[in-house]
């Protein structure tokens, strides 16, 4: 049992190895892909086969060492009951002189390891497997009178087995006697101590196979549950994004063929878009919500307000018509060449005073909220490029150049055509005032939870006491310039219409050099307000 306890000992100390620990830093290290500590799926997984490796190999060293000694003995005294029917069956046949009972006897002896010796009635040997025939023929006549401490182990019809220490080889045998039917005696022996040598031999082979099985279990069993775990926690990360309202994650099926993990990953991906257009839904109705709120306090002051303005602005362009029509009608001036001038400036007013009152309709509609809102999540990058390439034409006939990073895209949350006819407004709006190095310049600041848009042109900067000024409607920094390339000051009062619509800000500033215009848009996956 000493040996036992040891190989059991040196067991336990295959334990203290760190077979999973790894690197620090290491992308795919334990650490950082497993957060649970011991808690971890892969390492109670790895601590299972372990002890079920271990428990199995001590059961085997323990089993072996306690019974193998007593099969052995079991399975030499079967073999020594056989040996003695063979033996008896040939007497009983009178075969025992012949040739060929010559041979099964070598056969017998060899086989099963025995020393076996056949004595006459005369104690004469008949047949003898051993060379010092009369040594073992006293050691057999010593066991018969009893001169020799023995134990039985079994006895059959005319033979006993007993186990016998040989007290100068200090060694344990098996001996057999009995008599043959002929009258004959046969008694046989074979030595028990290779038993010893064999489970020895047996445990250090169990302990050496087992060490081996530890240790190979525990690495497969950590690739086998890392296999399992990684998937799973990857779907944990993606789970964690989706609540943060993070519809970019995505799960990612590398298998050719799927199992149960991959399924539940395709599902979450598809509850992910499902999720994100019920979001962009729930945003769309949240808006109208807030300005259904808003929208029966401003409803009458907007239709005064409204009248008030369509009736002032309409005034001086009407006046012009009117006045250039009755010139036309007393023909005041006869010439053809007066007459189509007439004409032209009747045609460039009441082309202006349709382009105001479609600019007036669409303010009309956003500040009455009769305008929907949808809001969505897209490239605002791929929007603003679009602009100012449909803008080329206008941008080079005045010899402008604009400035803008279009390699990297930026996700907002907004109405994607009203941001457009914003940005269009800042745009056209630039264009119309810059001057001397003629520059225009859009780009991002991020912020928190948001990003601001600017457009920046280089020209006279807004008095400080007139920039809140630009948002309202009809209002003109510079009257003579606005009129010269036929502004309204109505586009800036639709940019602050638009942005009041989603909720969000909108400025100006005046830099060194020109102005800048911004808007901020949302780009964090907030919360829906209900």
């Amino acid at each position: 049992m000493s040996k036992l306890s040891k190989s059991f000992k040196s067991l336990r100390s295959l334990k203290s190895l760190k077979l999973l620990k790894s690197k620090p830093g290491n992308a795919n290290g334990f650490s950082r892909m497993n957060p649970f500590g011991r808690y971890s799926l892969t390492r109670q997984f790895t601590v299972v086969m372990i002890a079920l490796v271990a428990g199995t190999v001590f059961l085997c060293l323990l089993l072996n060492t306690i019974f193998l000694g007593q099969f052995y003995t079991w399975h030499k005294a079967k073999i020594l009951s056989t040996s003695y029917q063979k033996v008896d069956e040939a007497a009983r046949q009178g075969l025992l002189d012949t040739e060929e009972f010559d041979i099964e006897f070598e056969r017998l002896c060899a086989n099963g390891n025995l020393m076996m010796i056949i004595i006459s009635s005369n104690y004469m040997i008949v047949h003898s497997s051993v060379s010092n025939n009369k040594a073992m023929l006293s050691h057999f006549i010593e066991l018969i009178v009893g001169s020799s401490h023995a134990s039985l182990i079994a006895s059959g019809d005319g033979y006993d087995i007993v186990k016998q220490r040989d007290q100068r080889m200090e060694s344990d045998y098996l001996v057999m006697w009995g008599t043959l039917s002929d009258g004959k005696l046969v008694m046989a022996r074979t030595a028990l101590e290779s038993i010893h040598e064999s489970s020895d031999l047996t445990n250090q082979f169990l302990f050496m196979i087992g060490g081996i099985a530890i240790v190979i279990g525990a690495v497969l069993a950590g690739v086998v549950t890392r296999r399992i775990t990684n998937p799973i926690l990857e779907l944990a990360e993606l789970s964690k994004r989706m609540s943060g309202l993070d519809f970019d994650a995505k799960y990612t099926v590398s298998r050719k063929h799927q199992n149960e993990i991959d399924f539940l990953g395709e599902q979450m991906n598809e509850m992910s878009g499902r999720l994100e257009h019920t979001i962009s839904e729930l945003k769309k109705a949240n808006n109208e919500l807030m300005l259904d709120n808003e929208r029966k306090t401003q409803v009458d002051e907007m239709r005064k307000e409204f009248l008030s303005n369509v009736s002032h602005e309409l005034k001086t362009p009407l006046a012009l018509i009117q006045g250039y029509a009755e010139g036309l009608s007393e023909c005041i001036n006869d010439d053809a060449t007066s007459r189509e001038f007439y004409c032209e400036v009747i045609m460039d007013e009441a082309d202006k005073m349709n382009q105001m009152v479609k600019k007036l309709l669409t303010l009309n509609h956003l500040e009455f909220g009769n305008e929907t809102v949808e809001m969505e999540r897209f490239d605002l990058t791929e929007l603003i490029s679009g602009v100012i390439h449909a803008s080329d034409i206008l941008i080079r006939q005045n010899g402008i150049t604009v400035y803008f990073d279009a390699r990297r895209p930026m996700y907002v949350w907004a109405d994607e055509f009203k941001i457009e006819e914003v940005i269009t407004n800042f745009l056209s709006n630039a264009v119309h005032y810059a001057m001397y190095e003629k520059r225009i310049e859009v780009f991002y600041t991020q912020k928190k939870d948001c990003v601001r848009v600017s457009v920046f042109n280089t020209g006279d900067g807004i008095p400080e006491d007139e920039l809140e000024k630009v948002w309202i409607k009809f209002y003109k920094v510079d009257k003579a310039r606005t009129r010269e390339y036929g502004g309204s000051g109505i586009g800036l009062s639709i940019v602050k219409a638009i942005m009041d619509s989603m909720h969000r800000q909108c400025g100006v500033y005046n830099q060194d050099g020109g102005v800048e215009f911004w808007i901020e848009l949302d780009t964090k996956n907030e919360e829906i307000v209900a």
